[in-house]
Formats: C-alpha cells, sequence, structure tokens
C-alpha cells in the first residue's frame, strides 16, 4: 500500500551497475538514454516522477534488448510548473547541448544508435535533437516513446482516460508508479482528480492557469494493473526501434 510519508532518499536501484569490463565484453552497439525531469506533480507523487517512468520505460526495454543503460538526466525543460515549489528547470538550448554531447561521446566509443526515452511531454526540443542528428554522419538517434507507441500501450492497459485529457500526474503516471514505485505515492491521489481539458494558451501562461493543484487527469483511476500493461506495451513498441536505428539485432 502506499506509505503517507514514504523515504525521500533517492534510490542506487535506478542507476546502471555495469562496470566498464561488461561493456567491453558486450559491445553494445544501441544505447539508451532515459531523460526525465525534476517538477511538481500533485501533492501525491514526487518531484522526481518523470526521471522514474523514463527509467522504468527504459529498464524493460533493457530486459528484452542488448542495449548500454545510461543514467538519467534528471532535470529538463520544466519552465510551465515553475509556480511550484521545488521545480527546476534548465533552457531547452543547454538540454539540446547535453544530449548532443553525450551522443558525439557514445558515438567516438563505437555506439552506432542513441535512443532517447522520454518521460517528460515539455521536452520539445530533444524532436529537434533527433531531427539534425538525420542529417548527419554520426551517431543515429531516435525519441521514444512517439504518440502511436503511448497509444498502443493505452488501449493495451485499457486505460479510461485520453491521452489529451491525462496529461500530468493522472491515471497514466499514477499507474506507472503503483506498478514500480508504490512507496512514493502519496495517499490521496483517489481523490485528486482535476479535468482541464481546454488548455489553449499553456504555452504562455503555464499550467497555472488550468489547475491549481498541478494535476490535470484522473489518478482515481489508476492501479498497478494497469501500469505493468503500459510498460509492458510500451517494451513491445520498442522492438521495431532497433531497426530503424540500424542496429537489428542489437
Amino acid at each position: 500500500m502506499p506509505t503517507t510519508a514514504p523515504d525521500h532518499r533517492s534510490s542506487p536501484a535506478d542507476l546502471p551497475s555495469h562496470t566498464t569490463e561488461d561493456v567491453r565484453a558486450g559491445r553494445p552497439r544501441l544505447a539508451l538514454l532515459p531523460i526525465g525531469s525534476f517538477e511538481q506533480h500533485g501533492a501525491h507523487l514526487p518531484l522526481t516522477t518523470d526521471t522514474l517512468i523514463a527509467c522504468a520505460v527504459a529498464a524493460e526495454i533493457a530486459a528484452r534488448h542488448e542495449v548500454l543503460l545510461l543514467p538519467p538526466l534528471t532535470v529538463s525543460c520544466s519552465h510551465e510548473h515553475a509556480d511550484w515549489p521545488g521545480t527546476v528547470s534548465i533552457s531547452a538550448r543547454t538540454l539540446h547541448a547535453v544530449v548532443t554531447d553525450i551522443a558525439a561521446s557514445l558515438h567516438r566509443s563505437g555506439v552506432r544508435a542513441l535512443v532517447l526515452v522520454n518521460g517528460h511531454g515539455g521536452n520539445y526540443v530533444l524532436r529537434n535533437v533527433v531531427q539534425e542528428s538525420a542529417a548527419g554522419d554520426g551517431i543515429r538517434m531516435a525519441l521514444f516513446p512517439g504518440p502511436a507507441d503511448w497509444a498502443a500501450a493505452r488501449e493495451r492497459a485499457g486505460l479510461e482516460t485520453s491521452a489529451h485529457d491525462d496529461m500530468h500526474a493522472g491515471e497514466t503516471e499514477t499507474s506507472i508508479l503503483l506498478h514500480t514505485r508504490p512507496e512514493v505515492v502519496r495517499d490521496g491521489y483517489a481523490s485528486a482528480d482535476h479535468r482541464a481539458d481546454d488548455r489553449p494558451h499553456l504555452l504562455t501562461l503555464g499550467m497555472a492557469a488550468y489547475t491549481a493543484s498541478g494535476v490535470i487527469g484522473r489518478p482515481s483511476l489508476a492501479s498497478a494493473e494497469k501500469g505493468r500493461e503500459l510498460l509492458a506495451g510500451l517494451a513491445e513498441a520498442f522492438d521495431a526501434y532497433p531497426e530503424v536505428c540500424g542496429v537489428r539485432g542489437g
């Protein structure tokens, strides 16, 4: 059961434990970079929600494919959440530079493809990073999960809210953490629903214009079983990506 006051210490379980000799022996051609955020997710989910979810998705993929699993980027572009205490952001240009530098470093080491496993919808610049990589002769990149990947996973899990309505700290995110990290989910999510289906000026006004709690969605519908099926569906959707990235069998 979720606890009222979960342990706030960081868990090393979310970080890869392989050694340099493991990487030398495996010679992975495909790397995964989880990208999360440090931003408010209402009163029932932690600031690290997007990072925990990105790491959970990457771990599911790593269990099915030979990959180099990188540690996550834990701070990204969360400017729309700036009205809430605890939220920390970096600029889009900084995120672009960091990811590009990581890709170049991996390419020098012999890795042929990098998939950005993105847990935060506000990281729009990652699309440009991947777009620019397609025009170069360096490492091939992809962004995961895409809209179709999420749609397939949501259908498999039987989610009741739409992707548009389930925007933040709702059914999807709460379900995944109920499955993977129930100890960080606070009591109260069953009564935290908030609808704001019409958000025409979100980029200009930020989240606070549409929600006082930080929630947009229906976390009351969440369950650990839905979370399990969401991750399974995403892992299955990823199976097509190695070939797209030119590392089939990787």
